[in-house]
């Protein structure tokens, strides 16, 4: 039993490592930064978070406030048992990422879907992948990369589900387990939150769940090592609102180079026939 032990723990080890190795020779851990740099060179993006900021920034304040108002002394108190003296700390980490979730679930769900789906096709539009958001809405000759934006053909951007709220509620005691856990927590949502980024250009791509799965499987270290970037960006307080939509930009970047690296890259067109 004990060498048993020993040798799953190896091969857990060895997994670790190659996911690590992975995401960080994928690079995908930058390109939430790539998003905001991009987001911010250019000026077209900025209209569907403008059409959608008043409401939003006010839902955002008052979730936020809200959730410190009533959760955070409580968490705190819990948390002096387990975390000692980072218990303020790990309290406030905890109570952004409830209100995170939150304002994500409402927002998403009553105010910036369409928005961010014009996002994350503009940005496409504005690397040249054309012929891929044809595939999803009517696209235009002139005017800026959102102008050209037409009707929506196909609409993937999935509102919450029960068990995604599930896993997250499931995760949230390991923010008791001082500093460690809250690092288990962050990555476990961001294993999550990656693939879920590129919702939008599966459904571009026509991709069925099994296609979807083996090339998430293929890229696990890239998607999460984004995902934890988005992640952490995600639980700045009152900045929510921004960074949903330059992580947005950051993923159809990110999807724009799949693309082209696909025509050029061996390792890429074999993962896009294991994909077929």
């Amino acid at each position: 039993m004990a060498d048993r032990v020993k040798q799953v723990a190896a091969e857990e080890a060895e997994r670790v490592k190659a996911m690590a190795q992975e995401a960080f020779q994928s690079h995908a851990y930058l390109y939430p930064f790539k998003g905001i740099l991009y987001f911010v060179s250019h000026k077209d993006l900025w209209r569907p978070l403008t059409s959608k900021l008043a409401p939003t920034i006010t839902l955002s304040l008052g979730v936020t406030t809200l959730m410190f108002l009533v959760a955070y002394v409580p968490q705190a108190a819990v948390m002096a048992f387990t975390s000692g003296p980072v218990a303020a700390i790990t309290a406030a980490l905890l109570t952004l990422s409830e209100s995170s979730t939150l304002i994500n679930l409402l927002s998403r769900t009553f105010l910036i879907e369409d928005a961010l789906i014009d996002t994350f096709d503009g940005t496409l539009l504005s690397q040249g992948c054309t012929n891929l958001v044809t595939e999803g809405r009517q696209v235009s000759g002139g005017g800026d990369n959102i102008a050209r934006l037409g009707k929506l053909v196909k609409k993937p951007f999935a509102k919450f589900t029960p068990n995604a709220i599930i896993r997250y509620v499931l995760y949230l005691p390991l923010n008791f387990i001082p500093i460690v856990g809250t690092v288990l927590f962050i990555l476990l949502q961001g294993k999550r939150a990656g693939p879920t980024a590129h919702t939008r250009y599966f459904q571009l791509k026509g991709w069925s769940k099994r296609q979807r799965e083996v090339h998430v499987d293929e890229m696990r270290g890239g998607y999460t090592s984004f995902g934890v970037m988005a992640f952490v960006l995600e639980l700045i307080p009152f900045a929510n609102l921004v960074f949903a939509f330059t992580n947005t930009v950051g993923a159809a970047l990110w999807a724009a180079d799949i693309e082209k690296n696909a025509s050029t890259s061996p390792w890429v067109r074999d993962l896009a026939q294991k994909a077929e």
